[in-house]
Protein backbone atom coordinates (compact mmCIF):
# COMPACT_ATOMS: atom_id res chain seq x y z
CA UNK A 1 0.00 0.00 0.00
CA UNK A 2 1.34 3.44 -0.98
CA UNK A 3 0.98 6.03 1.77
CA UNK A 4 1.15 9.80 1.40
CA UNK A 5 1.52 12.06 4.42
CA UNK A 6 1.29 15.75 5.31
CA UNK A 7 4.68 16.46 3.73
CA UNK A 8 3.52 15.21 0.33
CA UNK A 9 2.13 18.00 -1.86
CA UNK A 10 -0.55 16.77 -4.28
CA UNK A 11 -1.88 20.25 -5.07
CA UNK A 12 -3.49 20.27 -8.54
CA UNK A 13 -2.35 16.67 -9.07
CA UNK A 14 -3.82 14.81 -12.02
CA UNK A 15 -4.77 11.12 -11.87
CA UNK A 16 -5.58 9.61 -15.27
CA UNK A 17 -6.65 5.95 -15.65
CA UNK A 18 -5.42 5.23 -12.12
CA UNK A 19 -6.68 2.43 -9.88
CA UNK A 20 -7.68 4.17 -6.63
CA UNK A 21 -9.83 1.29 -5.41
CA UNK A 22 -10.09 1.48 -1.63
CA UNK A 23 -8.05 4.69 -1.44
CA UNK A 24 -8.53 6.64 1.78
CA UNK A 25 -8.04 10.38 2.22
CA UNK A 26 -7.95 11.72 5.79
CA UNK A 27 -7.41 15.35 6.83
CA UNK A 28 -6.31 16.14 3.28
CA UNK A 29 -6.68 19.05 0.89
CA UNK A 30 -8.12 17.93 -2.44
CA UNK A 31 -8.56 21.34 -4.03
CA UNK A 32 -7.70 21.40 -7.72
CA UNK A 33 -7.11 17.65 -7.93
CA UNK A 34 -8.28 16.18 -11.25
CA UNK A 35 -9.19 12.49 -11.56
CA UNK A 36 -10.21 11.13 -14.96
CA UNK A 37 -11.07 7.65 -16.22
CA UNK A 38 -10.02 6.09 -12.91
CA UNK A 39 -11.50 3.51 -10.55
CA UNK A 40 -12.61 5.11 -7.26
CA UNK A 41 -14.58 2.12 -5.99
CA UNK A 42 -14.55 1.94 -2.21
CA UNK A 43 -12.81 5.29 -1.83
CA UNK A 44 -13.30 7.02 1.52
CA UNK A 45 -12.74 10.74 2.23
CA UNK A 46 -12.84 11.80 5.89
CA UNK A 47 -12.26 15.18 7.52
CA UNK A 48 -10.81 16.59 4.32
CA UNK A 49 -11.09 19.82 2.37
CA UNK A 50 -13.28 18.94 -0.62
CA UNK A 51 -14.72 22.35 -1.44
CA UNK A 52 -15.75 23.11 -5.03
CA UNK A 53 -15.63 19.46 -6.06
CA UNK A 54 -17.12 18.25 -9.34
CA UNK A 55 -17.79 14.57 -10.00
CA UNK A 56 -18.96 13.45 -13.42
CA UNK A 57 -19.48 9.72 -13.82
CA UNK A 58 -22.19 7.64 -15.51
CA UNK A 59 -21.63 4.78 -13.06
CA UNK A 60 -22.53 6.45 -9.75
CA UNK A 61 -26.02 4.95 -9.83
CA UNK A 62 -24.68 1.45 -10.40
CA UNK A 63 -23.14 1.18 -6.93
CA UNK A 64 -24.88 0.22 -3.71
CA UNK A 65 -24.45 3.74 -2.36
CA UNK A 66 -22.65 7.05 -2.77
CA UNK A 67 -22.70 8.80 0.57
CA UNK A 68 -21.91 12.44 1.29
CA UNK A 69 -21.92 13.22 5.02
CA UNK A 70 -23.94 10.09 5.64
CA UNK A 71 -26.55 10.83 2.97
CA UNK A 72 -26.87 8.47 -0.01
CA UNK A 73 -27.03 10.96 -2.88
CA UNK A 74 -27.70 8.45 -5.68
CA UNK A 75 -31.53 8.82 -5.52
CA UNK A 76 -31.18 12.61 -5.35
CA UNK A 77 -28.88 12.73 -8.39
CA UNK A 78 -31.11 10.40 -10.39
CA UNK A 79 -34.23 12.41 -9.58
CA UNK A 80 -32.55 15.69 -10.55
CA UNK A 81 -31.22 14.29 -13.85
CA UNK A 82 -34.67 12.92 -14.71
CA UNK A 83 -36.15 16.34 -13.99
CA UNK A 84 -33.57 18.08 -16.19
CA UNK A 85 -33.94 15.60 -19.03
CA UNK A 86 -37.58 14.51 -19.44
CA UNK A 87 -37.77 11.01 -20.87
CA UNK A 88 -34.55 9.86 -19.22
CA UNK A 89 -36.61 7.93 -16.66
CA UNK A 90 -37.74 5.63 -19.49
CA UNK A 91 -34.27 4.26 -20.25
CA UNK A 92 -34.98 1.02 -18.38
CA UNK A 93 -38.33 0.39 -20.07
CA UNK A 94 -38.91 -3.34 -20.46
CA UNK A 95 -41.57 -3.76 -23.13
CA UNK A 96 -41.69 -2.69 -26.79
CA UNK A 97 -44.07 0.23 -26.20
CA UNK A 98 -41.91 1.57 -23.38
CA UNK A 99 -38.72 1.26 -25.40
CA UNK A 100 -40.36 3.01 -28.36
CA UNK A 101 -41.43 5.87 -26.07
CA UNK A 102 -37.92 6.04 -24.61
CA UNK A 103 -36.36 6.29 -28.06
CA UNK A 104 -38.88 8.92 -29.20
CA UNK A 105 -38.08 11.05 -26.14
CA UNK A 106 -34.37 10.79 -26.91
CA UNK A 107 -34.84 11.87 -30.51
CA UNK A 108 -36.84 14.93 -29.43
CA UNK A 109 -34.17 15.82 -26.87
CA UNK A 110 -31.30 15.43 -29.30
CA UNK A 111 -33.15 17.38 -32.00
CA UNK A 112 -33.47 20.36 -29.65
CA UNK A 113 -29.80 20.14 -28.67
CA UNK A 114 -28.58 19.95 -32.25
CA UNK A 115 -30.78 22.90 -33.17
CA UNK A 116 -29.21 24.86 -30.34
CA UNK A 117 -25.71 23.93 -31.52
CA UNK A 118 -26.48 25.09 -35.05
CA UNK A 119 -27.43 28.53 -33.72
CA UNK A 120 -24.01 28.94 -32.08
CA UNK A 121 -20.90 30.37 -33.79
CA UNK A 122 -19.41 28.43 -36.69
CA UNK A 123 -17.04 25.72 -35.55
CA UNK A 124 -18.72 25.17 -32.19
CA UNK A 125 -19.56 21.56 -33.07
CA UNK A 126 -15.84 20.81 -33.42
CA UNK A 127 -14.69 22.51 -30.21
CA UNK A 128 -13.50 20.50 -27.24
CA UNK A 129 -13.97 21.45 -23.58
CA UNK A 130 -11.31 20.26 -21.13
CA UNK A 131 -10.06 17.63 -23.54
CA UNK A 132 -13.48 15.97 -23.91
CA UNK A 133 -14.97 14.97 -27.24
CA UNK A 134 -16.52 17.71 -29.34
CA UNK A 135 -20.19 17.47 -30.26
CA UNK A 136 -19.24 16.06 -33.66
CA UNK A 137 -17.05 13.41 -32.05
CA UNK A 138 -19.78 12.58 -29.54
CA UNK A 139 -22.24 11.91 -32.36
CA UNK A 140 -19.68 9.69 -34.06
CA UNK A 141 -19.21 7.75 -30.84
CA UNK A 142 -22.96 7.20 -30.58
CA UNK A 143 -22.82 5.70 -34.07
CA UNK A 144 -20.19 3.39 -32.60
CA UNK A 145 -22.44 2.51 -29.65
CA UNK A 146 -25.34 1.67 -31.97
CA UNK A 147 -23.12 -0.45 -34.21
CA UNK A 148 -21.70 -2.33 -31.23
CA UNK A 149 -24.85 -3.04 -29.26
CA UNK A 150 -27.42 -3.29 -32.06
CA UNK A 151 -25.42 -4.19 -35.16
CA UNK A 152 -22.91 -6.54 -33.56
CA UNK A 153 -24.63 -7.80 -30.41
CA UNK A 154 -28.32 -7.91 -31.36
CA UNK A 155 -28.28 -8.33 -35.15
CA UNK A 156 -25.00 -10.28 -35.10
CA UNK A 157 -23.68 -8.61 -38.23
CA UNK A 158 -20.22 -9.75 -39.30
CA UNK A 159 -19.04 -6.18 -39.90
CA UNK A 160 -21.47 -3.76 -38.23
CA UNK A 161 -19.34 -0.62 -38.08
CA UNK A 162 -19.86 2.59 -40.01
CA UNK A 163 -16.51 4.02 -41.20
CA UNK A 164 -17.21 7.30 -39.39
CA UNK A 165 -17.86 5.62 -36.03
CA UNK A 166 -15.52 6.78 -33.28
CA UNK A 167 -14.24 4.20 -30.78
CA UNK A 168 -13.02 4.75 -27.25
CA UNK A 169 -9.31 4.93 -26.62
CA UNK A 170 -7.97 1.42 -26.15
CA UNK A 171 -10.62 -0.26 -28.32
CA UNK A 172 -7.88 -1.81 -30.45
CA UNK A 173 -6.53 -3.48 -27.31
CA UNK A 174 -9.96 -5.04 -26.85
CA UNK A 175 -9.64 -6.67 -30.26
CA UNK A 176 -11.49 -4.13 -32.42
CA UNK A 177 -10.25 -3.98 -36.03
CA UNK A 178 -9.51 -0.27 -36.40
CA UNK A 179 -8.91 -0.58 -40.15
CA UNK A 180 -12.66 -0.31 -40.79
CA UNK A 181 -12.72 3.28 -39.55
CA UNK A 182 -11.72 6.39 -41.46
CA UNK A 183 -8.52 8.17 -40.54
CA UNK A 184 -9.81 11.44 -42.00
CA UNK A 185 -11.86 14.01 -40.10
CA UNK A 186 -15.36 14.02 -41.62
CA UNK A 187 -17.44 17.11 -42.14
CA UNK A 188 -20.24 17.79 -39.71
CA UNK A 189 -22.75 17.14 -42.49
CA UNK A 190 -21.24 13.68 -43.00
CA UNK A 191 -21.43 13.02 -39.27
CA UNK A 192 -25.10 14.02 -39.16
CA UNK A 193 -25.85 11.72 -42.10
CA UNK A 194 -24.19 8.77 -40.35
CA UNK A 195 -26.03 9.61 -37.16
CA UNK A 196 -29.41 9.76 -38.94
CA UNK A 197 -28.73 6.40 -40.57
CA UNK A 198 -28.11 4.75 -37.20
CA UNK A 199 -30.98 6.41 -35.31
CA UNK A 200 -33.28 5.26 -38.10
CA UNK A 201 -31.89 1.74 -37.73
CA UNK A 202 -32.69 1.70 -34.02
CA UNK A 203 -36.14 3.22 -34.56
CA UNK A 204 -37.03 0.65 -37.22
CA UNK A 205 -35.88 -2.20 -35.00
CA UNK A 206 -37.92 -0.98 -32.04
CA UNK A 207 -41.00 -0.56 -34.22
CA UNK A 208 -40.97 -4.28 -35.02
CA UNK A 209 -39.48 -5.88 -31.89
CA UNK A 210 -41.58 -8.31 -29.86
CA UNK A 211 -41.43 -9.26 -26.19
CA UNK A 212 -40.12 -12.66 -27.23
CA UNK A 213 -37.24 -11.08 -29.13
CA UNK A 214 -36.39 -8.84 -26.18
CA UNK A 215 -35.93 -11.96 -24.06
CA UNK A 216 -33.55 -13.63 -26.52
CA UNK A 217 -29.99 -14.27 -25.39
CA UNK A 218 -27.01 -12.49 -26.89
CA UNK A 219 -23.30 -12.15 -26.12
CA UNK A 220 -21.76 -9.04 -24.61
CA UNK A 221 -19.78 -7.60 -27.56
CA UNK A 222 -16.82 -6.67 -25.34
CA UNK A 223 -16.94 -9.68 -23.02
CA UNK A 224 -18.51 -12.66 -24.83
CA UNK A 225 -18.36 -14.79 -21.70
CA UNK A 226 -21.04 -12.58 -20.13
CA UNK A 227 -24.60 -13.17 -21.39
CA UNK A 228 -26.91 -10.35 -22.39
CA UNK A 229 -30.45 -10.18 -23.67
CA UNK A 230 -31.70 -8.11 -26.56
CA UNK A 231 -33.41 -5.96 -23.93
CA UNK A 232 -30.21 -5.33 -21.97
CA UNK A 233 -28.36 -4.45 -25.19
CA UNK A 234 -31.03 -1.87 -25.99
CA UNK A 235 -30.78 -0.52 -22.43
CA UNK A 236 -27.06 0.01 -22.99
CA UNK A 237 -27.79 2.01 -26.14
CA UNK A 238 -30.27 4.17 -24.23
CA UNK A 239 -27.80 4.70 -21.40
CA UNK A 240 -25.05 5.68 -23.85
CA UNK A 241 -27.43 8.12 -25.54
CA UNK A 242 -28.53 9.84 -22.33
CA UNK A 243 -25.06 10.07 -20.81
CA UNK A 244 -23.47 11.50 -23.94
CA UNK A 245 -26.36 13.89 -24.37
CA UNK A 246 -25.66 15.13 -20.85
CA UNK A 247 -21.99 15.59 -21.74
CA UNK A 248 -22.94 17.46 -24.90
CA UNK A 249 -25.31 19.83 -23.08
CA UNK A 250 -22.71 20.42 -20.36
CA UNK A 251 -20.00 21.37 -22.85
CA UNK A 252 -22.27 23.42 -25.11
CA UNK A 253 -23.24 25.48 -22.05
CA UNK A 254 -19.55 26.17 -21.42
CA UNK A 255 -18.94 27.13 -25.05
CA UNK A 256 -21.97 29.40 -25.04
CA UNK A 257 -20.71 31.18 -21.91
CA UNK A 258 -17.29 31.63 -23.52
CA UNK A 259 -18.87 33.06 -26.65
CA UNK A 260 -20.96 35.53 -24.66
CA UNK A 261 -17.92 36.63 -22.66
CA UNK A 262 -15.93 37.55 -25.79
Amino acid sequence: MTRFGRDDDLTAAEFDRVDLTGARFERSRLRGVRITSSDLSGMVVRGSDVMNVEIDSPWIGEGDFFRVNGVDVIPLVEAELNARFPGRELQRAGDPAGLQAAWAALQDTWAATLECAESMPAGTVDESVDGEWSLSQTLRHLVMATDTWLGKAVLRLEQPYHPLALANEGAAEDGLDMSVFTTKTPTYAEVLAARRDRTTLVGNFLAEVSVGTLDEQRQNPWAPQHPETVRSCLHTILEEEWEHHRYAVRDLDVLEQRSEAQ
